[in-house]
């Protein structure tokens, strides 16, 4: 089963608390909204991406915890980006003080961009659909994120003000200067 976009503006445009009940409502549900107001709705991967996404969420938590100067969250976290969408990367960091800056609700979504995200591209999804994705994290200021696509083996690195890199097959990716000092060991992840 593949996402499905909604275009409920015709009927019904949401605020970003409604939204955010929307989600709380529907739990089994992996939804997201685009800047347009479109509401997507995701099926649940399969168990090889779960799997994949697990190893990788728990990957960067442990360096998180060692390293103290961020949070790391999962893919149940939702961000509201600069410019109005709301999604949910599946594996992203942000810094600790621009979170302490925020005065945050406790059931909220993250009213920013992380610095960092991190797409797996399940079975489900489309490789433009995920690009477009990440190049729209780049446009609301995330300074680097990796999209980690198993089906073709390669790892596509995108930086602020650069062009995307491509790598096939790597071993590991740097977290470079916006995550000092981690790497991510790929395997379990990309084969």
């Amino acid at each position: 089963m593949n996402a499905i976009t909604l275009n409920i503006q015709a009927i019904a445009s949401l605020t970003r608390e409604q939204f955010f009940q929307l989600c709380q409502d529907n739990r089994d549900l992996r939804l997201e909204r685009t800047a347009e107001g479109e509401l997507i709705i995701m099926p649940p991967t399969g168990w090889i991406s779960g799997n994949r996404n697990s190893k990788l969420t728990a990957r960067l938590e442990n360096w998180t915890e060692q390293d103290g100067t961020g949070l790391a969250f999962d893919s149940s976290t939702g961000y509201t980006l600069p410019n109005g969408a709301e999604r949910s990367p599946d594996g992203s960091w942000v810094r600790r003080e621009r979170i302490e800056a925020l005065n945050l609700r406790p059931n909220q979504f993250l009213p920013l961009a992380p610095d960092f995200a991190i797409e797996l591209r399940s079975a489900t999804d489309t490789l433009q659909g995920v690009q477009q994705k990440m190049q729209e994290y780049m446009r609301c200021g995330v300074r680097l994120g990796w999209l980690i696509d198993p089906q073709n083996n390669c790892v596509e690195i995108y930086r602020q003000g650069q062009e995307v890199e491509s790598l096939e097959a790597p071993d590991r990716l740097s977290g470079e200067d916006v995550l000092l000092g981690f790497e991510l060991e790929l395997r379990g992840i990309l084969n």
